[in-house]
Parts: C-alpha cells; structure tokens; sequence
C-alpha cells in the first residue's frame, strides 16, 4: 500500500474522533436527565424518557442523519453536515447513556441511601457523594465499550459529505479505481483506534478499582 494513500485516508481520522467525541460528550451529559426522568417517581415522566430512549435507540443511526440534515435542515440552512451527525449521534447517544446510568444505578445498594439518610444527608449530597462516584465507576466499561461502537457507527456521516475515514477511503478508491485498498486502510484504523480506546478504558478501570480497594 503507498504511503500516500494511508497519508490520504489518514485525514479523515481528526474528524472521526472530534464526532465521536462531540456526540460521546453530549450523551454523557443529555443522558443524565434522561435517567433522572427514567427513574422518577412520577408516572408521566417515566413514561416520557423511556419513550424517547426507545425513539432514540429505535431509528437506525442513518434515518437520524438524513432527518436531521436533509427534514429539518431546510428550515435551518445554516447547518452542516459534520454539526448534524454530530446532532444526530447525539441525540442516539443520550439514550444510551441513559441506559448505561439505569444499569449503575441499579447495581448500588439500596441501603446505601437509607443509611445515608439516617446519617441526614440531603438527596443531593447523598447522589453527588455517595451514588455518582459509584454509578461512574460502574458505568466505565460499558460506555468505553458504547464509545468504540460509536467509534465505528460514525462512518456512516460520510453519506452526507463529512470528511471522516470511510470518506477518504471512499474518495481514493473513486480516485484510483482501486476498490480494496484503500478501505482495507480504513479497517486497519478502526481496529487501531478502537483497541487503543478499549487499552485506556481498562487502565481507567484498573485506577477506579485500586482506588475502591484502598
């Protein structure tokens, strides 16, 4: 393989991590009230988030794109391609972060917030704490493992022009009539920087543990 090609699909790798990253970052934070709302005492709410995460999750990542971009951008023609994926993924992203939250949650004691009550601590004292720490801790493998099917999913931003790796890899093969190698580049990227991404997430989970065993 030329050095030039990999040069060439090298490219799109800055714009595939600021997606993943951009639509990763707004589900770590949209998730949050959603699962707030997820888990709420009341009715209606449950009813709504679970709804939403289910439209969410439901709409394979694509129909998202092309809702966002080519539905609602012509009433918002300032939007570009790489600001809709990063929309749309976003929007996907809440979901399942929201679910990873519900996961964490549900793993810790119950008993936890009784005996921090009797200690007569707020409900918010108690979650920022006792609860969150743990529910990060827990939720560490499964959003790194959600993350790198992030990773790969982003390709998908390249049907609507958005300079990523599967567009450059697109781009060559158009270019030079050549419809393996260059995509055999962008595979060997995917499988690089996801196991680089899995490598760190275990030496954060490997941190957060040894810190719970002190």
């Amino acid at each position: 393989m030329g050095s030039d090609l990999v040069l060439t699909v090298l490219k799109g790798v800055p714009t595939t991590l600021l997606l993943t990253g951009a639509s990763l970052g707004i589900g770590i934070v949209g998730g949050l009230p959603f699962v707030a709302a997820r888990v709420s005492n009341r009715r209606l709410l449950r009813f709504l988030s679970r709804s939403l995460i289910e439209v969410f999750r439901g709409i394979p990542p694509l129909v998202w794109l092309f809702i966002i971009y080519f539905g609602l951008g012509t009433s918002l023609p300032g939007i570009e391609p790489l600001q809709a994926s990063i929309i749309g993924m976003g929007l996907i992203s809440c979901a399942y972060m929201a679910e990873i939250y519900r996961g964490g949650l549900a793993a810790v004691h119950h008993g936890q917030w009784e005996a921090a009550r009797a200690l007569g601590m707020s409900g918010l004292a108690i979650v920022r704490k006792i609860i969150a720490p743990q529910v990060f801790r827990i939720s560490v493998p499964a959003t790194a493992t959600y993350g790198i099917g992030l990773f790969k999913d982003s390709s998908v931003a390249f049907t609507l022009g958005v300079g990523e790796i599967l567009f450059f890899a697109n781009q060559q093969s158009r270019t030079t009539g050549d419809a393996i190698k260059p995509f055999l580049v962008a595979a060997v990227l995917y499988i690089v920087l996801s196991a680089a991404c899995a490598a760190l997430s275990r030496s954060l989970d490997r941190r957060l543990q040894r810190r719970v065993a002190r």
